[in-house]
């Protein structure tokens, strides 16, 4: 690239110094931030993305059910229960806030329960306890059903969107997993079932029970 001094020579015009890059640096920031807003949002799975929600809670429409009937939500948490009807099939989720993503924080508190309602059929093997589930729709009413003797009062949305979250890995060995040396439920074959085969059963041939 020539210098300014040598494009003012040539008849030129010398233009402001560029940053790395060739960006300017006054636009730089800008465009990194925006960047990285736009990088986040991509982030929300296609499937849960629409209808945009409003800033509701589960605990707020509880408490106000009839003031937001028809507002889109996006909620999430833990699935409790899965009731087939002949239609429609009710997903009963123990709510709780969800992070960037749109993924159900099991770090924070709980909000309360709540319905999602998806038209057709909907497998209970595929959607076991405990399992992450969000999903987006609007709100349509409340149902009250009973929790042991307590009549709980459920906001209950109609879902259209829904994204189930993978299953966390489990940790630690199971049985039979530590190893060709370690073999459960022991430690080693040095040692066989029990205290192994220099002991024999209980304390070995060498010491026997007395």
């Amino acid at each position: 690239m020539m210098c300014d001094r040598e494009r003012f020579r040539r008849g030129g015009r010398a233009g402001p110094k560029l940053g790395a890059g060739g960006a300017r640096p006054r636009l730089a920031l800008p465009i990194a931030a925006m960047a990285l807003l736009l990088g986040c949002a991509g982030h929300v799975p296609d499937d849960i993305r629409s209808p945009a929600p409003a800033p509701l809670t589960v605990s707020e429409a509880r408490r106000a059910t009839e003031r937001h009937v028809g507002t889109p939500v996006r909620w999430g948490g833990s699935i409790l229960g899965v009731e087939n009807a002949a239609d429609t099939t009710d997903v009963e989720i123990l709510a709780r806030p969800l992070n960037a993503t749109g993924e159900p924080r099991m770090d924070a508190t709980p909000q309360g329960r709540f319905i999602a309602r998806f038209h057709g059929f909907l497998d209970p093997a595929e959607y076991p306890r405990q399992r992450l589930l969000t999903i987006s729709g609007v709100l349509v009413g409340t149902q009250t059903r009973d929790v042991g003797e307590y009549p709980y009062r459920y906001p209950v949305v109609r879902a259209t969107g829904k994204h189930l979250w993978p299953a966390p890995e489990s940790f630690g060995p199971g049985p039979g997993d530590w190893g060709p040396w370690y073999p459960a439920p022991w430690y080693s074959p040095w040692y066989g079932t029990g205290w192994g085969p220099w002991w024999g059963p209980g304390f070995g041939p060498w010491y026997r029970p007395w």
